[in-house]
């Protein structure tokens, strides 16, 4: 089996890719070989496969036909910018995260002309696809009602790779990912770094800044889960799926005060201290019309899995980035 990885140097992309060369197989195929691609070239981590990695931008032209020219059983895509970012620079949001879709699913079809060729696509996509007027929790029949540039963005991918599968030229599942945390590494311009930020920064011993008020409620999943997801979907049998190719993920609802006090039971109080609440009327205008809760029971009846307490996902971090020690 031949795998594509595009956004493979985002911090997803990199434990997906560690996931696949662990396991060594997909719904019991051995991986053959890997591609790797992101804007900026990959690290290609030492295997007993061959392993290609490209830097690119999906958005330009040629690009995706590139990277699909060795005919990839499977492909994940990842790429994306972020929130904030596509909110700050409407032009780039559309060229990045609607152009860069389009072009690939246009790739794929083109080469299905000269043979049959119909990859498995597992496509991220984002609950920013909601917005409100929402319920307290959200069914999987809730319309989609994206209330900003990125959350209209994967809304047209979620509908394009519906269409695209529909036709048989690719076999589409689309994940919409809670808001994963706790992201290693540094700060990004995603709108709800901060919830990343309020645990990763103390329990390393550094200051963090809580724009928002303590009572904001939001859905929630570790990057164990998120890889997990991505596993499952490129193993999963589609047939249960229909024509509805995107599914959000199970998740745990929890407000801010809920992750500063799981933090507190595993970091203690020093930890909380080092939160400081500086309000941000932009980044909390963003969030406000966020959902709050899901019910994923179509996921979950597909088999995918989150935790189910804020601090499984607090341990999951100190245990893959920190090596199970706290500082």
């Amino acid at each position: 089996m031949k795998i594509l990885v595009i956004g493979a140097a985002g911090m997803v992309g990199r434990k997906l890719t560690a996931a696949l060369l662990k396991a060594g197989q997909v719904a019991g195929r051995d991986i053959s070989a890997l591609v790797l691609a992101d804007i900026v070239s990959p690290e290609a981590p030492k295997a007993a496969i061959p392993i290609e990695t490209y830097a690119v931008d999906l958005s330009t032209p040629a690009a995706a036909e590139k990277l699909i020219a060795g005919r990839p059983d499977l492909i994940f895509h990842l790429a994306a910018i972020v929130s904030g970012e596509a909110e700050a620079d409407f032009e780039k949001g559309y060229r990045i995260n609607l152009d860069g879709t389009r072009h690939l699913l246009e790739a794929i079809r083109l080469a299905s002309r000269h043979g049959a060729y119909a990859p498995r696509l597992v496509s991220t996509s984002s609950i920013a696809v909601f917005g409100e007027p929402l319920p307290a929790e959200i069914p999987d029949e809730f319309p989609l009602t994206p209330l900003t540039s990125y959350g209209t963005q994967k809304a047209i991918g979620e509908l394009l790779l519906a269409d695209y599968s529909r036709r048989g030229f690719v076999d589409g599942v689309g994940i919409r990912l809670p808001t994963i945390v706790v992201r290693p590494g540094k700060p990004n311009k995603a709108a709800s770094g901060f919830f990343s930020g309020i645990i990763r920064e103390p329990l390393a011993g550094v200051e963090a800044v809580l724009p928002v008020d303590t009572s904001v409620r939001h859905w929630f999943a570790s990057p164990r889960a998120a890889v997990s997801f991505l596993l499952h979907a490129a193993e999963m049998d589609t047939s249960g799926l229909g024509q509805r190719r995107s599914l959000t993920m199970p998740g745990l609802a929890a407000t801010v005060g809920d992750e500063i006090e799981a933090l507190r039971r595993i970091a203690g109080e020093k930890a909380v201290k080092l939160i400081r609440h500086e309000p941000d009327p932009v980044i909390a205008g963003i969030v406000a019309g966020w959902p709050q809760a899901f019910s994923a029971k179509r996921a979950e009846s597909l088999g995918f899995v989150a935790e189910s307490r804020f601090d499984d996902i607090i341990r999951a971090h100190i245990e893959d980035e920190l090596g199970g020690q706290l500082g």
